[in-house]
């Protein structure tokens, strides 16, 4: 039986006020939440739209999902445990359409803060990292089980590691690695005298977007996500990292180019970021970056495009 959130695992939404402020939900249009979370993007959107039973909230993450039950337990919200690009091909193949539409693809904060869960590189717990905890594939598999090279080409093409080899020659040397500090405790080796930014972050990130793949089902799910906007609907795209914020950047721009066949209008030239006050508030956001598309509607203006 899954154990309801702790209250103090409090997740803040990031770049909610940009949000709501560019994908501009209006009453009665359905919404699309495919990262939904912890629901505090999706419970701002909702209180704008006044229409839950045209609202689906998709997260592959049991601990969200009863989260998000109890948070709309009163609501006829649809909830779906999926993960976003199955979600996706799936509402494709029904013709389902959607006015908004918004993917966070943020690792949520009660997945930091929870060491079981394996993605905290500060506190002792397995190496996990797995969004979806009914998969098999888990970051002490990929530690332990891949070659050098194979773990070579992950810190370097999802974490942009510079001592790429030198840290997969550490972990090859030091296997088995049971637990997330002994692994960070490994990679730090690599980076003697190190000082603000833990070295084994790279490592972490690059670990969580092989297990979860998390790269290759954003790739394969915007030409979905642009399909699956109504005329007129807006998609927003919240990304923390380069790697996912040039996938999105480059979908965009594919979509929404200076030419006739166009199907979308940027409605962020730049992504759009947090303000100082919201980074002090909420340190997420700091790397936060949101970018929007509209889909064009021949017959409804859409909004110009604004600089971010």
């Amino acid at each position: 039986m899954h154990q309801k959130p702790k209250q103090t695992q409090k997740h803040i939404p990031v770049l909610l006020e940009q949000t709501l402020s560019y994908l501009d939900p209006k009453q009665g249009e359905s919404y699309l939440d495919l990262t939904a979370g912890y629901g505090g993007h999706a419970s701002a959107i909702l209180n704008r739209t006044k229409s839950p039973a045209t609202a689906i909230l998709v997260d592959r993450d049991q601990m969200a999902l009863d989260a998000l039950h109890e948070t709309f337990k009163a609501s006829d919200v649809t909830i779906l445990h999926s993960d976003f690009y199955k979600a996706s091909r799936e509402l494709d193949e029904a013709g389902k359409q959607f006015d908004v539409i918004l993917a966070d693809l943020g690792v949520s904060s009660p997945h930091l803060d929870k060491a079981d869960r394996g993605f905290a590189i500060m506190q002792e717990g397995p190496l996990d990292m797995r969004m979806d905890q009914m998969q098999m594939l888990t970051a002490e598999h990929i530690v332990n089980t891949y070659t050098k090279d194979d773990i070579v080409r992950i810190l370097r093409e999802y974490g942009e590691e510079p001592k790429a080899r030198r840290i997969a020659e550490l972990i090859i040397d030091n296997r088995p690695i049971i637990t997330t500090t002994d692994l960070a405790t490994i990679v730090a080796k690599a980076y003697p005298g190190h000082s603000r930014v833990h070295p084994a972050t790279r490592t972490f990130q690059a670990l969580r977007i092989a297990v979860n793949d998390e790269l290759e089902l954003l790739r394969l799910s915007l030409p979905i996500w642009f399909r699956l906007l109504r005329p007129g609907g807006r998609l927003g795209v919240i990304s923390f990292h380069s790697l996912e914020d040039r996938i999105v950047k480059h979908a965009f721009s594919e979509a929404a180019g200076d030419r006739y066949d166009a199907e979308l209008r940027l409605l962020t030239k730049r992504p759009v970021v947090g303000d100082k006050d919201e980074v002090v508030f909420n340190p997420r956001a700091r790397s936060a970056k949101l970018r929007a598309v509209a889909k064009i509607n021949n017959n409804l203006s859409v909004s110009k495009i604004r600089d971010g």
